[in-house]
């Protein structure tokens, strides 16, 4: 089931992985104005993570330019914005909101998750999600047609079956919104 995820200490080694593959290659495509990128990790609170991998998730990559002092952030699939809550999380505890309260209530009382902020990842999936640049470029290649109504558990049906892998294709797919230029940008009218 995919709240076991949420356990999986293999699962979040393997997005530790993929992020650092994310920074390798911001790193390697350098600052748009020709200067190098070095390391200028900012520090993360997280939640709603295994104390035994809290380590791996206390910094979030990113960069600075040598030369205009930009700072560069890498996408993510370990956070989702700037959330303080893994995207796992987020994505996860705001499908579950649609199904089985009993559960729910057990998985917000387990990540320390209220009601309320449970509520607030719903709107956004809902009202603002689908305004993403990411949504509008994308949501045209699901046929049939992603219910938004039911964000994210609609997502996450189309991605398949609720283990790692799907999982973890479904948070590549969401990292885009990791970085300001995607989170902030809306389609053209």
């Amino acid at each position: 089931m995919c709240h076991a995820l949420l356990q999986d200490i293999k699962f979040f080694q393997l997005l530790v992985r993929i992020d650092e593959e994310f920074a390798q290659q911001t790193r390697a495509g350098g600052c748009a104005c020709g200067g190098a990128l070095h390391q200028a990790n900012y520090p993360r609170k997280p939640r709603g993570c295994p104390s035994e991998v809290r380590a791996d998730f206390e910094q979030r990559l990113s960069f600075c330019c040598s030369e205009c002092r930009k700072r560069t952030t890498c996408m993510s699939v370990r956070f989702l914005g700037r959330r303080v809550y893994l995207g796992l999380a987020v994505v996860l505890m705001s499908a579950r909101l649609t199904q089985s309260s009993a559960i729910t209530t057990r998985l917000s009382q387990s990540l320390g998750v209220s009601l309320r902020t449970l509520q607030r990842w719903r709107q956004w999936w809902q009202l603002q999600f689908p305004l993403t640049g990411l949504w509008q470029a994308m949501c045209a290649r699901f046929m049939p047609p992603v219910q938004t109504q039911f964000l994210p558990s609609s997502l996450m049906q189309r991605f398949g079956e609720r283990n790692a892998q799907p999982m973890t294709r479904l948070l590549v797919f969401l990292s885009p919104i990791t970085i300001t230029p995607f989170s902030t940008q809306r389609a053209g009218r």
